[in-house]
């Protein structure tokens, strides 16, 4: 454990960055930003998109850090978490209620002035999902806490299609539909193998509570209903043929590693499928823009 007092600035400045799960961060602000250029058929102005992306990137820092304050003795009894600040007892929880306090505020200020209100409060709300709905009461609480919990972090696509349009229309609620089915067998690849993690941390994730056998199956069921969801914005003309393709062979390739995990499981092939599928969703959002501007 590291002393409170003898920690130079770079390394405390590396420790606040730390709580807001940076690298999850960035996938769900990357998939905000593209909402934003998907919710009109011209360029965004740039200067509500850099505004949003902040807004959303503070906020977004804001829950995970209250996530890890929430989370710290679970976080300690764990391997992939036990060196995150607050598990190690770097950073107090004073402090981290201070710093999420104050990067939230600002969110929500640079939201309201200088986005709409709509975004501003429809982020908060995302917020209070996953930061006190998801964290605190559905994640000890049942094994399904990443399906019913899953709609808060599906939201960016909603939030950045807001920021721009100042509307939620049906075509952002698929992209949050995309996220929010895409999310079982994303993070239950990850509990599969690392369910010995999970059983010290005394949650009750889906390996521990109804077994493997039991979650691989039900990462190839929601895998095949991520397909059948990824075609939605084809099916009513939000993108093209070129999206189409590109998504058919992404869905081909998460279905392939889905079986596996069903029917041949290995942790290897549990961390492989957990890895493409981050891959998976950046690309396919990534396919949606360029579709949306070639019009192809």
């Amino acid at each position: 454990m590291t002393s409170l007092t003898s920690v130079s600035l770079p390394n405390r400045i590396a420790q606040y960055w730390a709580l807001t799960k940076p690298r999850v961060t960035q996938l769900a602000v990357f998939c905000a930003v593209i909402g934003m250029f998907l919710a009109t058929p011209d360029l965004p102005d740039w200067r509500v998109v850099l505004a949003a992306t902040a807004g959303i990137w503070l906020l977004a820092g804001a829950a995970f850090a209250i996530n890890c304050l929430v989370e710290r003795e679970i976080d300690s009894r764990m391997s992939r978490t036990a060196r995150r600040p607050m598990a190690q007892g770097e950073i107090t929880v004073l402090q981290t209620l201070i710093f999420s306090s104050v990067i939230g505020g600002t969110g929500m200020w640079v939201l309201f002035y200088y986005v709409n209100p709509l975004t501003m409060w429809l982020t908060f709300a995302t917020f209070l999902g996953y930061a006190v709905i998801y964290t605190v009461i559905l994640k000890p609480a049942t094994p399904q806490n990443i399906v019913i919990g899953g709609l808060a972090g599906a939201m960016p696509p909603a939030l950045g299609w807001a920021a721009i349009a100042n509307d939620v229309p049906m075509q952002a609620w698929i992209l949050v539909l995309i996220i929010f089915v895409w999310t079982p067998p994303h993070f239950w690849a990850l509990a599969l193998y690392r369910r010995e993690d999970y059983a010290k941390s005394g949650l009750p994730m889906l390996p521990i509570t109804h077994g493997m056998q039991f979650t691989q199956f039900h990462v190839w069921l929601y895998t095949i209903a991520l397909t059948a969801t990824t075609v939605m914005p084809f099916a009513i003309g939000m993108s093209g043929l070129l999206y189409l393709a590109i998504v058919a062979v992404l869905d081909i390739i998460f279905l392939w590693y889905a079986w596996q995990i069903y029917r041949h499981y290995t942790d290897h092939i549990a961390r492989k499928t957990f890895a493409y599928s981050i891959i998976y969703l950046s690309l396919l959002f990534a396919a949606l823009l360029v579709d949306h501007y070639l019009k192809f």
